[in-house]
């Protein structure tokens, strides 16, 4: 039952969305097409400014992996994943979705060619990437795009919220597959 409604409703989100948005810009009177040719030209703006903290943080990324400290971050939570039942495939993945949107998309694709497209594991790791975020290349680049030099809280809530993800979609795949 639920899962059928989860269904109907990733069939039709999409859709409602790009007729239902347009529709009420029109009904309210709003220059639909002006407005999203002003946010366009807005966003490649921002696109200008973001390119130095973009191909830093993808340096910095870049080299946490070749320094090996991604392995080592692995086998020290090897210990802590076997005890709570998470699956230890799934510890890099977790890591790497906070640092990166490719790696984490090739880490998922090598966890489904691997174990196959219908297995726990597969569902857990499309889901687990799909439900969190590059938190640290978002912050990076979005936080030095405006300037903004002191983050305060948005690293540790950020990085709570990439770890209740991995936590639910483990819960929750586990009790829906």
């Amino acid at each position: 039952m639920i899962r059928a409604a989860l269904d109907a409703i990733s069939v039709w989100a999409v859709p409602v969305l790009l007729v239902l948005i347009p529709l009420i810009g029109v009904i309210r009177k709003v220059k639909v097409f002006d407005m999203f040719v002003e946010g366009a030209k807005d966003g490649f703006d921002v696109a200008i400014k973001i390119i130095p903290f973009l191909v830093g943080i993808l340096v910095a990324i870049g080299m946490f992996r070749a320094s090996g400290a991604m392995d080592l971050l692995n086998r020290a939570l090897q210990p802590i994943s076997a005890a709570t039942g998470f699956p230890g495939e799934l510890i890099p993945l977790g890591i790497l979705r906070s640092l990166t949107g490719s790696g984490s998309l090739a880490f998922t694709t090598d966890i489904i060619k691997t174990h196959g497209p219908d297995s726990l594991l597969a569902r857990m790791a499309a889901t687990m990437y799909g439900s969190s975020e590059t938190t640290f290349y978002v912050l990076a680049v979005y936080f030095g795009a405006i300037g903004v030099k002191r983050t305060r809280h948005a690293v540790p809530a950020a990085l709570i919220a990439d770890i209740v993800a991995a936590i639910a979609t483990v819960a929750i795949c586990s009790w829906m597959f």
